[in-house]
C-alpha cells in the first residue's frame, strides 16, 4: 500500500524544468538619436531545446525579433518573428545583416561604452536578464565573439 501511495504522489508532482539557455556575446550598436530604433545581437544555445517567446528592456518601448529575407530584385527585407525556436544543442546567432533584435521607441540614444538590461523570456527556461554593452556605430561585434 505504501508503494502505491508513494507512486501516486510522485505522479502528481509538477515536472521540474531542467532546461537551460545560454545567452552569450550580447551587444548593441550605438545610435545617433533616440528617435531611431537600435539593433541588438547575441547568441542563444539551449541544452534541451526551447523557444524564445518575448524580449523586453526598460530602455525601449518594445523589442522585436526580426529575420532578414531576400525580396524582389535582390533587396533584403526584415520579417517580424513572434517566437524563435532553439533546437537542442544548437547555437542560434543574431548578427548584423541576419536575424537581430530591434529596440523600438528608445528612451534615449544608445551611447558607446554604456550598457542596458535586456530580458529574454523562454517557454521552458523562463526569464533570463543580461546586460548588453553598447559598442560603436560601425561595430561588427564584441572582440572574441564567434
Amino acid at each position: 500500500m505504501k508503494q502505491f501511495l508513494g507512486a501516486a504522489f510522485v505522479a502528481t508532482l509538477p515536472a521540474l524544468s531542467l532546461a537551460e539557455v545560454a545567452v552569450t556575446a550580447p551587444w548593441a550598436r550605438a545610435t545617433i538619436i533616440a528617435g531611431r530604433p537600435g539593433a541588438g545581437y547575441l547568441s542563444l544555445t539551449s541544452d534541451m531545446g526551447d523557444r524564445l517567446v518575448s524580449v523586453s528592456s526598460p530602455i525601449a518601448g518594445g523589442v522585436m525579433l526580426h529575420s532578414v529575407a531576400s525580396g524582389e530584385n535582390g533587396v533584403s527585407r526584415m520579417v517580424h518573428l513572434d517566437t524563435l525556436d532553439l533546437p537542442e544543442g544548437e547555437t542560434v546567432v543574431l548578427a548584423p545583416g541576419a536575424m537581430h533584435l530591434m529596440l523600438m521607441q528608445l528612451t534615449h540614444k544608445l551611447e558607446e561604452g554604456t550598457s542596458f538590461p535586456l530580458t529574454l523570456t523562454f517557454e521552458t527556461a523562463g526569464e533570463i536578464t543580461v546586460e548588453v554593452p553598447v559598442l560603436g556605430i560601425a561595430a561588427t561585434g564584441p572582440e572574441g565573439a564567434e
